[in-house]
């Protein structure tokens, strides 16, 4: 294993980091269907990560991502809490909320986090969080009071991470990217203030898709390509951790595909649209076009049920302001020159077909 700085924290992380959703129990929304480990199950998971050099395990608060916080807690007991960078989370975004939100984590852990982000901001929430007397202001005072070691924004907004790269509250960032997806980590490379913050790049296999289609080992040497920190993986079994963490990132170094050639992989099961979502295309409407061509994408790619539920959210009104538009800023703004009124229309048609 190799390890990488975070940003100016002083810790170095594993280039391979720890998603713990596979490691949870209990019936909660982000568990996967496949994975149910229990306590003993659980540890022996982590522990062969850890054996493998991994030193960063990332938890979210209870409920939200079941025991995992507990499990945690109990497993930095195990093997020593010194040698492990705990990474948590809780989607509160009110500076209220977010201080009790981190004292219940602690509890539940059994120690403090190194790390605490604001999970899953969005432009709905934005203002609250980064605003006087939001989340970041409550990260801050715990920071300084000792209950956290540092702060961090964690969402799937290119502009939500711009404006946390350049805020001196935030420490570390988490966001998402992948081969098909990776239009933002593209942006993030050209802009200079990331390069002080630490970096967690999260959905590398695209809520476990693209294994279908491309190796585990080209997946995350994809991402350790970009000037980042470590790549966090949901890794629920032995072999998962073997294929994420055992083999060396640089030699040889593997094949990265171009994102034409990603295309012309996916085009042999389906006709993806060459979205990357670099999210240039905002809509003067205030629809996500990327998300929506990004739900297509995962429907084809095997989360059918899933992405239709999220394609049913106002697909239709969506569709019909899209036909509706003059202005057409999005195709201007689009690097892949995408007909975006022609998907929309095509996606609302999916979304009625298998409608249920």
């Amino acid at each position: 294993m190799y390890y990488r700085k975070l940003g100016n924290t002083g810790l170095e992380v594993a280039e391979v980091s720890f998603g713990t959703i596979p490691i949870l129990q209990g019936s909660i929304p982000v568990l996967p269907d496949y994975f149910n480990l229990d306590e003993n199950e659980a540890f022996a998971v982590m522990d062969h990560a850890f054996q493998m050099g991994c030193n960063l395990y990332d938890a979210a608060i209870v409920p939200e991502y079941g025991d995992a916080e507990i499990k945690l807690g109990k497993f930095a007991v195990r093997v020593g809490r010194e040698k492990l960078i705990i990474s948590d989370k809780a989607r509160f975004f009110g500076g209220g909320e977010m201080y009790r939100a981190v004292e219940t984590s602690c509890e539940n852990l059994g120690t403090t986090p190194d790390l605490y982000f604001v999970h899953q901001v969005d432009a709905d929430h934005e203002e609250e969080v980064f605003g006087r007397g939001g989340a970041l202001d409550a990260l801050a005072e715990l920071k300084a009071e000792g209950k956290i070691r540092f702060a961090g924004i964690a969402t799937h907004y290119y502009d939500i991470l711009l404006r946390g790269a350049q805020d001196e509250r935030v420490d570390v960032l988490q966001g998402s990217g992948n081969l098909l997806e990776r239009g933002m980590l593209d942006r993030i490379r050209q802009e200079t203030c990331f390069r002080g913050k630490g970096f967690l790049v999260n959905k590398v296999y695209a809520a476990g898709l693209l294994p279908a289609y491309f190796s585990e080992r080209t997946l995350v040497g994809f991402a350790l390509d970009y000037p980042i920190s470590s790549v966090l993986v949901g890794l629920g079994t032995k072999e998962q951790v073997d294929a994420a963490m055992g083999w060396d990132a640089r030699n040889p170094k593997p094949d990265l595909p171009s994102f034409e050639e990603v295309l012309s992989v996916l085009e042999k099961a389906y006709d993806p649209i060459p979205c990357d979502r670099c999210q240039r295309c905002v809509c003067p409407f205030g629809t996500e076009i990327h998300t929506l061509f990004r739900q297509y994408q995962y429907f084809h790619l095997g989360k059918d049920h899933w992405a239709l539920k999220k394609l049913g959210l106002g697909i239709a009104a969506s569709a019909r302001r899209c036909r509706q538009c003059a202005a057409m800023p999005c195709m201007d703004a689009c690097p892949h020159k995408i007909r975006i009124p022609q998907e929309m229309q095509k996606i609302a048609k999916l979304t009625e077909d298998y409608a249920v």
